[in-house]
């Protein structure tokens, strides 16, 4: 059971993360050769290189720790096409904006992995940016489907306090209890330099001049290589492709569909700093918009400032002036955090707890050594919006590397208990759809033992 979950979360992390190469890779494979079909399923095929690419990936992801053969990673590909294809059976609703939010997140990943978007379609041998946007609309409605499908068919399952019970019980008899790591809960507060409004004029100002100097004939892309602060405009100049279902700020995207081509707007305020706009090209719902950045600054002698204000109310804490909860509504300029006591939440869970082994390493150092209630000292960040400002970091709570415990880690043993049930009923589910769902299998891969009956033999 724990390494069939072991190869399905890879398969998922594949199907997340890994699926543009894959896709790119394959269709420049298939330039040279015809690729061969595995299996078909219902109206959904698996290709021979579809299993040889997930295969390699997995195994890479695993850093070797989980190996698995060709019959193997057949059936988890047969398991997914088997879900995308009755969630067709089942007319379950993929909306456009989902598809497009997923491709844009797709698009945008490997961009940073490769520095821009054309060096992103020349390493992986699509024509054009239109062209990488086809597949990966394919591949990410199929994604979809199948992640709704897999809630549909389980949305109803649930678990009793006695079936956790039961299950942690079964874990401790086998000896298979697990071990939970380090987690931590942490709180700031942040203090942020704000830049004067002299400042905040002058940048408006510059901007402006730019813009009349762009609507005289000077290149929008050469003002922005040296005059924006956005750290893309060295790979594109600026300019990129906008929809309204992308993940761009809300001010970009309503500025790029509110100009006409060649139009430059005027300053512009968003999360990042002032922008100005010219809109190049309108597709449809698409625009094809540059843009300059230009960020306040701050003197030097306002961040120390803020550093001694920090200081002082680490103090105020420690001398039981105040507490933390009182400092974080006094003082604390983090909208997010503000309200919550400074909590911090995760990003990768949506909760309030750390994993301390899979911290960013600069962030571990900082907190790894803290006790419970203990504080850091008052540090400089600086986001990417290019916000400045000097914050510090209480420990809320601490638990240290241990195993399960039915009392202490019960939300975490119930949601171990609900996710192997549900994976018991899809199981069942996929054995019952399996009898009705047209299959083919190549005749390289009919010799494969499967865990299910994906042969049809009248004996299992």
């Amino acid at each position: 059971m724990q390494y069939r979950t072991m190869i399905s979360k890879y398969i998922k992390i594949s199907i997340c993360t890994f699926i543009l190469g894959f896709v790119g890779l394959q269709t420049a494979a298939q330039k040279t050769k015809i690729d061969g079909v595995a299996v078909v399923i219902g109206k959904n095929i698996v290709l021979d290189s579809d299993i040889d690419k997930f295969k390699q990936e997995i195994e890479l992801r695993s850093e070797g720790k989980v190996k698995i053969t060709d019959c193997e990673m057949l059936e988890e590909l047969m398991q997914q096409k088997l879900m995308a294809h009755h969630a067709v059976v089942d007319s379950v609703v993929v909306s456009d904006s989902e598809i497009s939010s997923r491709v844009d997140r797709s698009i945008q990943y490997f961009t940073q992995q490769y520095g821009s978007v054309e060096k992103v379609i020349k390493a992986y041998g699509f024509n054009d940016l239109e062209d990488l946007k086809k597949e990966l609309t394919s591949v990410q409605k199929e994604n979809i489907l199948i992640e709704k499908e897999q809630e549909k068919v389980a949305e109803k399952v649930d678990v009793t306090p006695e079936e956790v019970r039961l299950y942690y019980v079964g874990l401790k008899d086998k000896g298979e209890l697990p071990e939970f790591p380090a987690e931590i809960e942490l709180a700031q507060i942040v203090l942020k330099a704000v830049p004067t409004d002299e400042e905040i004029d002058r940048i408006i100002a510059e901007l402006s001049k730019i813009k009349v100097q762009i609507e005289e004939g000077s290149s929008f892309r050469m003002k922005a290589i040296i005059n924006s602060d956005d750290p893309g405009v060295t790979n594109n100049g600026g300019e990129y492709t906008v929809t309204k279902e992308s993940s761009f700020i809300k001010e970009f995207k309503e500025m790029a569909f509110t100009l006409d081509v060649g139009q430059v707007s005027k300053p512009f305020k968003s999360e990042f700093g002032y922008h100005i706009m010219q809109l190049h090209k309108i597709k449809g719902n698409t625009r094809i918009a540059s843009h300059i950045l230009m960020q306040p600054e701050v003197p030097d002698a306002k961040l120390i400032e803020i550093k001694e204000k920090a200081e002082e109310i680490i103090s105020e804490i420690k001398t039981g002036k105040l507490s933390f909860s009182a400092a974080v509504k006094k003082y604390s300029n983090d909208a997010e955090t503000k309200n919550s006591g400074g909590l911090i939440i995760n990003p990768s869970t949506g909760e309030s707890k750390f994993d301390l082994t899979r911290m960013d390493p600069a962030f571990y150092a900082r907190v790894s050594d803290l006790k419970k209630g203990e504080m850091t000292a008052p540090f400089y960040d600086e986001e990417r919006s290019g916000d400045k400002m000097f914050k510090f970091i209480l420990m809320r709570n601490r638990t240290d590397t241990h195993t399960a415990d039915i009392i202490e880690d019960y939300v975490k043993i119930q949601q171990l208990a609900l996710q192997k049930k549900k994976e018991e009923t899809i199981t069942k589910w996929s054995k019952e759809k399996i009898k009705d769902t047209y299959i083919k299998l190549g005749d390289e891969h009919a010799k494969c033992v499967f865990n299910k009956n994906w042969k049809k033999e009248v004996n299992k």
